[in-house]
């Protein structure tokens, strides 16, 4: 139960570094740039959450799984890929299509992706081979 807790803790730690990440790039993208769209912002701006997140998972996170760099790059990748979708069409639709502020979108946004992280990364990418 306690290495449980931890990992937990881990994750909520990752999870705070990438989305820090991922909303200042958001943030740079669509008001210094003047990037229009916020959801085009949002998908760019994934790009380096993303890579956070998969550096801070497999390092920090879940250290302890047995598959390949490579191998886990391309189930992360693949969830994330999915993922950043979501997140940019929940940003679409709030900020472009409604027209409510980005800010409180991308936090909705934020917490969809944190459950559909937590569960793929743990039972699907980082694993722990039994």
């Amino acid at each position: 139960m306690k290495r449980h807790v931890y990992e937990l803790l881990r994750y909520i730690i990752n999870g705070l570094a990438a989305t820090a990440v991922h909303f200042a790039a958001l943030a740079f993208c669509f008001s210094i740039l003047g990037i229009p769209s916020a959801g085009l912002s949002n998908l760019i701006a994934a790009f380096f959450g993303i890579t956070t997140s998969f550096l801070g998972s497999r390092y920090f996170v879940f250290p302890k799984t047995s598959e390949g760099f490579v191998t886990q790059a391309l189930k992360f990748s693949g969830l994330y890929g999915f993922i950043a979708i979501i997140h940019g069409v929940v940003l679409l639709i709030w900020t472009d299509w409604i027209g409510f502020d980005y800010r409180l979108g991308f936090l909705l946004a934020t917490a969809i992706q944190v459950s559909l992280s937590y569960l793929g990364n743990k039972f699907l990418v980082f694993r722990i081979a039994t």
